[in-house]
């Protein structure tokens, strides 16, 4: 049970854009673990979000699955690439003077993604995708400042690499919504 509370604490703290819980956990080893569940955690609320759209939408229990399914999938190969697209940005052409390990920031951003949680709530119809938009702008937010505090940088620059990777991983999401049968067609906008 302690686990969980320490999680649910470093969710809030790094969705609290707290720039100090990101200088601490950027040296915490053990909180890669709880990186690694947040964007577990945030995936399946992005798959259970969708597939709940789809099944609202009346698309049906297979749609529910396959929600489920490419939501999950999606966010995580999405917050992979964002992770991996920053670090090589943050380390080689937009590199400041502190060396940072992929551990590192793979640490501050699986934290950052903390309010990736309310994906869950994008089977609400008229908001749902207001929810998918505000999370991913505060995600946004927050490993602008993670990726600040881990690699040293101004502002400026952390929110130029962050937004590269970032974009990217909203690139996967999108083609997911445009190329594949996707419950994210079933979002009442």
């Amino acid at each position: 049970m302690e686990i969980w509370r320490k999680l649910l604490n470093r969710m809030m703290r790094a969705s609290r854009l707290d720039s100090g819980f990101y200088e601490e956990m950027e040296t915490e080893e053990d909180a890669l673990a709880h990186a690694i569940m947040v964007a577990i955690l945030t995936s399946a609320a992005t798959g259970i979000g969708l597939g709940l759209a789809a099944l609202i939408g009346g698309a049906g229990a297979i749609w529910l699955l396959w929600g489920l399914l490419s939501g999950f999938l999606a966010s995580m190969v999405g917050w992979y690439a964002w992770v991996l697209i920053t670090f090589f940005c943050g380390t080689t052409f937009l590199r400041g003077p502190e060396k940072a390990s992929m551990a590192e920031l793979t640490r501050t951003l699986g934290l950052a993604n903390s309010p990736g949680v309310l994906r869950i709530l994008a089977f609400i119809p008229m908001v749902g995708w207001l929810v998918l938009l505000l999370s991913g702008i505060w995600t946004l937010a927050n490993g602008v400042i993670a990726v600040k505090q881990t690699l040293d940088f101004d502002t400026g620059r952390a929110a130029a690499t962050c937004i590269f990777g970032w974009i990217v991983y909203m690139a996967v999401l999108f083609l997911v919504y445009i190329w594949l049968p996707s419950p994210y067609k079933m979002l009442h906008f």
